[in-house]
């Protein structure tokens, strides 16, 4: 019988190959890091910035400049503090606030101050937090200000994304969305920071429930026309928002039409406040989750009217998950504000807290839901639904 042999070339071709590719992999040439000149945006005057531009999330052409100036628009570090009763003497019931409660510690950031600084980095029962405000989309967003046990402090770039305020941090000069908290280029890309339960309401509302609270201060060190609104009827204004150059989702009558918006898991919802005020309060669910939402009226808006207490009422809303104890709680609303339960009868408060009945004392969990303009909200969430109101065609 013939043997068939194995050429003897073979394992030495094949050794020969292998130290080749050994060698010429030891001996490439490794492409060139790129340089922060490589990566700093070119339609973006960014000279003076120290932001890693390397480390990226955002298409840079997304960006426009808003303002020419980083921190020409000054936040404010560590606000002056005065008693509701101090505040009583310049803000009216009507007055927009921010209201941020922490361990029972509860302060209120009027619109009227944060309109012209747009981020007050402060501290709240030890927890640093900051407390934004973006006029162009009318987004109320708090924040806690720690990453990775950093407690940063935030400005204001000038550069806006769909109409919408850009912040960075002094200490990295990362580069942050106020409307989602993400950060968008620098070290903190990808990252986003934590959001802390805050709801914009009526300083009267603030003051009735926080007697003992206290109230950011017109004592800022910048002399500006608080109680002002530079962007004067801007939420009644028709045509195309500032600087925003994307899509507007037609599903409300205009762009800038208030809506309060959350996000539950990979569920997205906007509840108009135009049907808000007219139903009052909204059983509903977000994705799996039941939530009710509560409006109250008796809040100026603060882009309406040039003097933010003479504008029109545009009210306020939380919401709330509407289970207890495992229990989907069903809401009405009662004649004098409050509301009522129809499991156990119980009065509740637009806050979430049951003030009387059998589950007095009892307070519904807060979701993150923050007031927007439309065309904002739609733009970072396109899939958004909107209460009442099928998606658009895809």
């Amino acid at each position: 019988m013939l043997k068939l042999m194995r050429p003897r070339s073979a394992p030495l071709i094949a050794g020969i190959l292998f130290a080749l590719a050994g060698f010429l992999a030891l001996n490439a040439t490794p492409a060139p890091a790129r340089s922060q000149d490589d990566c700093r945006p070119a339609n973006l005057n960014t000279a003076n910035w120290a932001t890693d531009f390397c480390n990226s999330i955002v298409d840079f052409s997304e960006i426009l400049v808003g303002h020419p100036v980083k921190g020409g628009i000054p936040s404010v570090t560590d606000p002056a503090m005065e008693t509701v009763p101090e505040a009583s003497a310049w803000l009216s019931d009507r007055s927009p606030v921010i209201a941020v409660e922490i361990e029972d510690e509860a302060r209120a950031y009027p619109l009227a101050i944060l309109m012209w600084h747009e981020i007050a980095n402060d501290e709240i029962a030890g927890r640093p937090v900051a407390v934004t405000f973006c006029p162009l989309c009318n987004s109320a967003v708090t924040f806690d200000r720690r990453v990775n046990g950093e407690a940063l402090d935030f400005g204001v770039s000038g550069l806006l994304r769909n109409s919408d305020l850009i912040m960075f941090d002094r200490q990295s000069e990362s580069w942050w969305q106020q409307l989602t908290g993400e950060g968008l280029a620098g070290e903190h890309a990808g990252v986003f920071l934590d959001i802390v339960p805050s709801q914009v309401i009526g300083f009267g509302s603030f003051a009735e429930r926080y007697p003992e609270g206290l109230v950011m201060s017109r004592a800022t060190g910048y002399n500006r026309q608080y109680g002002a609104n530079p962007y004067s009827n801007y939420d009644s204004r028709p045509g195309r928002p500032f600087l925003f150059h994307g899509e507007i989702d037609p599903r409300l009558d205009s762009a800038v039409d208030h809506v309060l918006a959350a996000i539950i898991g990979a569920d997205a919802k906007a509840y108009p406040f135009d049907i808000l005020r007219a139903e009052q309060v909204i059983n509903d669910r977000i994705g799996d989750t039941p939530i009710v939402v509560f409006f109250q009226g008796g809040v100026a808006s603060a882009l309406g009217d040039h003097v933010i207490d003479n504008a029109r009422d545009i009210g306020a809303a939380g919401m709330y998950q509407s289970s207890i104890d495992g229990k989907v709680l069903r809401f009405t609303a009662n004649d004098d504000g409050s509301f009522a339960d129809g499991e156990t009868g119980s009065t509740w408060n637009a806050f979430g807290e049951a003030i009387a009945g059998e589950l007095a004392g009892s307070q519904l969990n807060w979701v993150h839901a923050f007031p927007h303009f439309w065309f904002a909200w739609a733009a970072f969430h396109p899939d958004t639904e909107v209460y009442g109101m099928d998606l658009p065609d895809s």
